[in-house]
């Protein structure tokens, strides 16, 4: 991930990634890309090194027979990132579950995450939500067939 030009560019560095794809830690460091014009860290950078990475996840997570997009997200600063900030990603087994059972009764879900960026002491200087989009492939494919056969 840290080489994908998108994300490299964020400033955000991976910098764990669990062998389940379930926890993906990120850093932001206060640097020279990441310095807004008051030194302290530009809200961009915190916003954009959280982008990707739940979609990415949930990704992996579900595989191939579901389709997963960024649908949305919101950001609230809470206090002024003055050295690397820290995320922490989480998706467990039982989120997984509930997506994959909410999709038997419905055509597509959306899914509300939140995600904190905290300073060494652990304060948390922002508050990320993404709300991510996932539906079964299966029944895109079968909408498309019904769509071509009319």
């Amino acid at each position: 991930m840290n080489l994908f030009p998108a994300f490299w560019c964020t400033g955000g560095r991976v910098t764990y990634i669990a062998p389940d794809f379930r926890e993906i830690r990120v850093d932001v460091p206060l640097n020279l890309r990441t310095r807004n014009l008051v030194g302290t860290m530009f809200g961009g950078s915190m916003f954009a090194a959280t982008d990707p990475v739940y979609m990415i996840m949930l990704i992996r997570l579900l595989g191939r027979d579901y389709i997963v997009w960024d649908k949305g997200g919101s950001i609230r600063f809470l206090k002024p990132g003055r050295g690397t900030l820290h995320a922490r990603f989480i998706v467990p087994q039982q989120e997984t579950d509930t997506i994959k059972a909410a999709l038997q009764i419905q055509r597509s879900v959306d899914r509300l995450y939140t995600v904190e960026l905290k300073d060494d002491e652990g304060i948390v200087c922002a508050s990320i939500e993404r709300v991510i989009y996932v539906r079964a492939r299966e029944q895109k494919d079968a909408v498309q067939k019904a769509a071509i056969s009319m």
